[in-house]
């Protein structure tokens, strides 16, 4: 059946309607007034009322069995609506797990990362002196290698047994750049630290590195036997421009400030040896270990007596 039929076939139900309703209205006033004027017993006495009664009601029934076909449309539209009701439902929960799948994908602390790296070249952190218990931290999730550039260690003693854990536990390697204890560098270091100190705290490099190396012998001792080749240090002869302690990709680099040591001065810290910083730094650690001179930790002594200023 078209649109047209339909619409005309249910211009004809709705006329019938309203006609069938009109007659019924009517009929009602009609029986109303003739009841009221004696009318009805006139016509039918002793069973007008009944009849017209009846009349009335069969007139509805008929009327509310034309409606039937609407009223069930009307159950056919609400079990629509029911349906496209779980229909949204449905697709608005596979939507909001799409969505939560989509961010679910996105690592927030990667692209904040990210974005300090684009902007401060690397750096997330300063700190106001040497963070050993941060440092210990890095070291203990270490798993390629640890790289320390210094004049010498002062607080050597504070990470032996982080030293220790890396080398022979986490199987990490360790270089370690330390300044030729008979270098003029350290003539001049030792200058730098009276510069602004009172003379009888003076520190005197020559004797600090050197105890220095007797503590990296003496770890190296204690350690096996397998685990002293992962432990490497060389000294050097050069000026030297920051002090730094790299574990994997995290950096801490500091300067040698006048009248206090590195370990004393404001640490930056820098996440990611490929940022602009990371790099600078890296190619400081290369060049100066490329010039520095292998140290044997077994006779330290008669080591740094043959390496050549």
């Amino acid at each position: 059946m078209s649109n047209e039929t339909r619409r005309r076939s249910a211009d004809v139900r709705r006329r019938v309607e309203q006609i069938a309703l009109g007659l019924l209205a009517t009929s009602g006033v009609v029986v109303l007034l003739a009841d009221l004027f004696g009318w009805l017993d006139a016509l039918a006495p002793g069973g007008a009322l009944p009849k017209v009664t009846l009349l009335i009601l069969s007139t509805v029934t008929v009327f509310l069995l034309l409606e039937l076909d609407r009223l069930k449309r009307l159950d056919d539209v609400q079990d629509d609506v029911k349906a496209l009701d779980t229909s949204v439902r449905t697709k608005i929960d596979t939507l909001n797990d799409n969505v939560e799948a989509h961010l679910s994908k996105l690592d927030v602390d990667a692209i904040a990362q990210r974005l300090k790296r684009q902007h401060y070249g690397g750096v997330v952190g300063v700190h106001s002196r040497f963070p050993e218990e941060a440092f210990t931290g890095f070291l203990e999730r270490a798993g390629d290698e640890l790289v320390i550039l210094q004049t010498w260690i002062p607080n050597l003693h504070h990470l032996r047994a982080a030293l220790r854990k890396a080398l022979v536990d986490q199987q990490v390697s360790v270089r370690i750049l330390l300044l030729h204890p008979s270098s003029p560098v350290a003539g001049l270091r030792d200058e730098a630290l009276r510069a602004v100190r009172d003379p009888a705290l003076a520190v005197n490099v020559k004797a600090s590195v050197e105890s220095c190396l007797a503590g990296l012998a003496q770890l190296n001792g204690d350690i096996p036997a397998e685990s002293r080749a992962r432990l490497k240090v060389r000294l050097y002869n050069s000026l030297p421009s920051i002090a730094v302690f790299k574990v994997d990709q995290h950096l801490l680099v500091s300067s040698f400030l006048h009248g206090q040591l590195a370990i004393d001065s404001t640490q930056i810290e820098i996440d990611g040896g490929d940022t602009v910083m990371g790099e600078e730094v890296q190619q400081e650690l290369r060049t100066l270990w490329s010039i520095g001179k292998d140290v044997d930790l077994l006779d330290w002594r008669t080591s740094v007596a043959n390496i050549s200023l």
